[in-house]
C-alpha cells in the first residue's frame, strides 16, 4: 500500500541513557497537545518539547483530548494509538470530522505496527513516531507539523494561542 503524499513515519529507536537537550529554546514554537495513558511517556514528550520551546497540553486519553481541544486549541496534537475510552485512531477521526480541527496537523506516537499506520491514515493522521523514539526525531516531527500548519494559515512566527478565531 502506497503512502498518501505528506504523511511521514519516523521509526526510530531510543539508544541508552545520555542527554537529551542541553539548551532552552527562548520563545515559543508553538502549542502541542500531548495524549498518552502512560503517564511516563506523556511527561517524557512534555519535557523534550518544552525544552525545545513549545507550549504542552497534555490529556490522558482520546475523550478527555476532545473535552479539551476547543479551549486548549493546538497547533499540533500528538496521539498514542492504544488508551482507555477512546483510542487514537479514532480520536484522530473525530478530529478530522469536526470543522474546527479537521485542519490541525496529527501525530500518532506509538509502536506504529502496519494496522496502526494503515487505520491512522484512514483516519487522516499526517505522521507517525514509532515508540521508543529518539527525543530528536520526535522534536523534528513536531516542529515540521507546526511549521506545515503556519505554511497552510498564512502565518509565520505568531505566538501559539494568538492569530485564531
Amino acid at each position: 500500500m502506497g503512502r498518501p503524499h505528506g504523511v511521514e513515519v519516523a521509526k526510530t529507536r531510543t539508544r541508552g541513557p545520555g542527554r537529551t537537550y542541553s539548551r532552552v529554546v527562548s520563545g515559543v514554537s508553538g502549542r502541542v497537545l500531548v495524549v498518552d495513558d502512560n503517564k511516563v511517556i506523556r511527561q517524557l514528550i512534555k519535557v523534550n518539547l518544552e525544552l525545545e520551546g513549545f507550549e504542552v497540553v497534555t490529556a490522558n486519553d482520546g475523550a478527555e483530548a476532545l473535552d479539551m481541544v476547543h479551549r486548549v486549541r493546538p497547533d499540533v496534537i500528538t496521539l498514542d494509538v492504544v488508551m482507555p475510552r477512546l483510542d487514537g485512531v479514532g480520536t484522530a477521526a473525530q478530529l478530522r470530522a469536526d470543522p474546527r480541527t479537521r485542519d490541525v496537523p496529527v501525530a500518532i506516537v506509538s509502536a506504529c505496527s502496519q494496522q496502526e499506520v494503515e487505520a491512522g491514515i484512514a483516519a487522516g493522521v499526517d505522521a507517525f513516531l514509532a515508540k521508543p523514539f529518539e527525543p530528536t526525531e520526535l522534536v523534528r516531527v513536531v516542529r515540521r507539523l507546526v511549521e506545515r500548519k503556519d505554511r497552510r494559515d498564512g502565518r509565520k512566527g505568531a505566538p501559539a494561542g494568538r492569530g485564531r478565531g
